[in-house]
């Protein structure tokens, strides 16, 4: 098992590479183990497939160099911060034990990601609680709870409180966020 420095947890499977691809590629550069674990598939997006955008991460994990990606495989736009999801996101901390974790924007325009980003709170508070059992591979995990969780910031604007300079890794973030969303097409004006 695999222990991460840093896991980002995305509610979707381009949400790390669009909001803090920059500072995990920085992070891996310096020696970090890093890791992603997505809530979703994405399969209520617009443009793609659910097998695509699996596709599109696995691309994207081998640019970040992460030690880690994994889906949870929950119902896009339909999770919640229950004690179901809150279970598999504790279990995911625990075998991980990162250090910080970082989470989706607590407000954006995209309903998920508010909501993994209280998801991801709560679990990392719950992670840390004895009376709370998980278990990986039939044997009882140790509780684990992350120094810091920070959030990224997506669509909407946040005044952040405190920003990384990814000066020396803006190629390899755009590089990944290309890969991440193959399906997603920009449009180029040329100048005359």
């Amino acid at each position: 098992m695999t222990k991460l420095d840093i896991l980002v947890f995305a509610a979707h499977p381009d949400d790390a590479e669009l909001g803090c691809s920059g500072t995990i590629a920085s992070h891996v550069a310096f020696g970090h183990k890093v890791g992603v674990v997505d809530f979703t598939q994405g399969e209520m997006g617009t443009r793609g497939t659910p097998e695509l955008r699996l596709l599109e991460a696995d691309a994207s994990s081998k640019i970040l160099k992460l030690s880690v990606r994994e889906n949870l495989g929950f119902k896009d736009v339909y999770f919640k911060n229950d004690e179901a999801h809150q279970l598999k996101l504790i279990e995911m901390i625990r075998k991980y034990k990162p250090e910080l974790v970082l989470a989706n924007a607590v407000s954006d325009r995209h309903p998920d990601h508010g909501k993994g980003s209280n998801l991801a709170t709560t679990a990392c508070f719950m992670s840390g609680l004895r009376k709370i059992e998980t278990y990986l591979n039939g044997v009882q995990q140790e509780l684990w709870r992350p120094k810091f969780v920070y959030h990224y910031i997506q669509n909407n604007y946040v005044e952040p409180d405190f920003v990384m300079d990814i000066t020396h890794s803006g190629k390899q973030k755009l590089i990944a966020f290309l890969h991440s969303n193959l399906s997603f097409t920009i449009p180029l004006v040329r100048n005359l």
